[in-house]
């Protein structure tokens, strides 16, 4: 399996009892990757998880020119107490990409809160020769957590990117990435964490 990873840190905080409670609620789903019906979310107090069907990005061998790139826009309402701020504390995506010698793929992930200018850009690249499952994981150090504004309820936009580089392969031969493992699992999961203001 082809890893990629940002800052190995665990900064969840579900075992922490004092934890106030949350609520995540993914608003909306969509995007050239997760079209109307293809995609599962499932939410469990400060986790949630979603699994797609269409979420891949091929090119060569009679690919659309259209379909090197897709994306799946994610927007995120968290409900927590007076006085608490929430963070992207943890994100993992688990897919399978074949990758023709000389082609390349990214996963790229990008978020931010709503009504603000600031973005986080995370990028995860891969190179052919490449026929295996590959896992990204963002686990940021608690320092460098990304924390809502105090005092203000704004929502989270997260955008998944699945691209498709053709480089130097022989353009006969397709090249492609998705969301979802060759044993089946297909899921992108997210955790947050909390703090007082």
């Amino acid at each position: 399996m082809a890893l990629s990873a940002l800052a190995p840190v665990d900064a969840t905080d579900d075992a922490d009892p004092a934890a106030p409670p949350v609520r995540v609620e993914v608003v909306t789903v969509n995007g050239s990757g997760c079209p109307a019906g293809t995609s599962e979310v499932t939410t469990r107090g400060r986790t949630f998880s979603v699994s797609y069907s269409a979420f891949f990005a091929q090119a060569g061998g009679g690919a659309r020119p259209t379909d090197f790139r897709k994306n799946c826009q994610l927007n995120i309402r968290v409900s927590l107490p007076e006085g608490y701020t929430y963070g992207l504390a943890r994100s993992s995506y688990n897919g399978f990409a074949h990758l023709e010698a000389g082609a390349t793929a990214l996963h790229r992930i990008n978020f931010y809160f709503q009504g603000m200018s600031s973005t986080t850009y995370l990028n995860y690249p891969f190179s052919g020769p490449m026929s295996d499952d590959w896992q990204s994981t963002y686990r940021p150090r608690p320092s460098e957590i990304v924390y809502s504004p105090c005092g203000e309820n704004r929502n989270l936009n997260i955008n998944a990117e699945l691209r498709v580089n053709l480089g130097t392969s022989d353009r006969t031969q397709r090249s492609f990435i998705l969301a979802a493992e060759s044993n089946g699992a297909v899921r992108a999961k997210y955790d947050f964490t909390t703090k007082p203001c």
